[in-house]
């Protein structure tokens, strides 16, 4: 248990600490609140955001907001991407082969859920139009928050556990491509991604391919080893630069911009999951340079939390209501609907120990969107009202928690615990079917 209060601490104990700062300071100050985070670093350089003066001329402003939301989150969103990835590609990877099926049609359930019954509530309000664009905040899930929230309803060792970090992962990775392709900031231009394809395949052919296949035959490994010591990840954070200004000029949220770089790293071979003591241990390049960005990553989720939760209590609308009944009652229901479809009708199992109703449990936990729902909410509405009613949902779905103790007291969750412990490193356990 303690190193899961250890990544909490890590991870989420300054983002809540800038969050809270967040709300005291938009509702005491609000004029002194948004001057800082809109507070203009520079002016009509090559990025920023898109600023029009009123008389035809469009340049660009690099603002505080755009320096964390744009360009620092990207170190965030890479140490999510490089979990997704080794999930999906590494051996024993949590999202490969037939234990993943369960979950990943869940998950399904997890997005369809909240979209339907947002879409819904916004068409029953009479604001679709105003309001229809956030429809992908209530399908986050905030893996750290609902990883924690769901060993204290479960209990430690519960084989729902590990099926909680499968969807939870499986629902970043849905994230970002969503991100990604329905949010784009100002006009596409993909021609521009041929750049960061072209920098992530250079950097893997140059600095990871290249120097293996020079070793070969070689135990002494010396230009491997010379690229390692000598070169470092500078080389890929070199790459990462030019990619992430691809998806800046291509439209594409650049916070996405570090993840086609990942792949083109040095790595290790197997997937010891998410919360694995192994990966402390791990000396691949990759994995170095997830440690390195720890502490960073720490203090850009303070940052984040400060620039985004500043919202006003009386900015309680409509798409508060939405993003609420998206996450609390969507993702439940569809995270039941769907993983029980996937493991009764189409008889793909559970893991040992797990029973249906756990995935109600499973769901309400899931619920918690926080960090990811409230940057999603600071891209689908423009400043303003509705994005900070939005944004006013995200917080407020740490209601989320409290429900999933209510579920799981009511439905018996610990009812069936005593599974092996090593769920915590992430994988989900053998599923019935197997």
């Amino acid at each position: 248990m303690n190193k899961i209060w250890n990544f909490v601490a890590e991870y989420s104990v300054l983002l809540i600490s800038g969050a809270i700062l967040a709300l005291i300071w938009a509702n005491l100050a609000p004029g002194a609140y948004h001057h800082f985070v809109e507070f203009e670093l520079f002016h009509g350089g090559p990025i920023g955001h898109l600023h029009d003066d009123g008389q035809g001329h469009v340049t660009r402003s690099f603002t505080l907001h755009f320096l964390v939301n744009d360009v620092l989150m990207a170190f965030f969103f890479a140490v999510a991407g490089k979990e997704v990835w080794e999930a999906i590609a590494l051996k024993n990877g949590s999202l490969r082969g037939k234990k993943a099926f369960t979950p990943l049609i869940a998950t399904a359930g997890g997005m369809i859920g909240p979209v339907t019954v947002y879409l819904l509530g916004a068409a029953a309000l009479g604001k679709f139009t105003l309001l229809a664009n956030g429809w992908a905040i209530p399908t986050a899930t905030d893996i750290a928050f609902s990883y924690l929230v769901g060993r204290l309803v479960f209990g430690p060792g519960h084989p729902a556990i590990g099926f909680l970090l499968l969807v939870a992962i499986a629902d970043d990775a849905a994230g970002l491509v969503i991100l990604a392709i329905f949010y784009p900031q100002g006009d596409l231009a993909p021609a521009w991604l041929l750049m960061s394809v072209l920098a992530a395949v250079g950097a893997y052919l140059l600095f990871n391919r290249l120097p293996r296949r020079l070793d070969r035959g070689r135990q002494d490994r010396p230009n491997s080893t010379w690229v390692r010591t000598k070169l470092s990840y500078w080389p890929y954070l070199a790459a990462g630069a030019i990619s992430w200004f691809a998806f800046h000029k291509a439209g594409i949220h650049p916070a996405l911009g570090l993840l086609p770089i990942i792949p083109a790293m040095p790595h290790a071979e197997v997937d010891y999951g998410i919360f694995a003591a192994e990966e402390a241990h791990q000396h691949d390049l990759l994995n170095e340079a997830e440690h390195k960005l720890k502490i960073p990553v720490e203090g850009i989720l303070f940052l984040f939390g400060l620039m985004n939760a500043g919202v006003e209590f009386s900015a309680v609308g409509g798409a508060t209501v939405l993003v609420l009944a998206g996450l609390l009652i969507g993702k439940p229901i569809g995270i039941w609907l769907m993983g029980s479809l996937a493991a009764n009708t189409l008889r793909l199992g559970l893991p040992d120990g797990m029973k249906t109703t756990d995935l109600f449990v499973v769901g309400c936990v899931a619920a918690i969107g926080f960090t990811v729902s409230l940057f999603v909410a600071s891209v689908a509405f423009p400043a303003g009202p509705v994005q900070d009613a939005a944004k006013m949902g995200a917080l407020l779905s740490f209601a989320a928690a409290a429900m999933s103790f209510a579920a799981g007291r009511a439905l018996d969750a610990r009812g069936t615990g005593g599974a092996p412990a090593a769920t915590d490193s992430g994988a989900a356990g053998p599923t019935a079917a197997e």
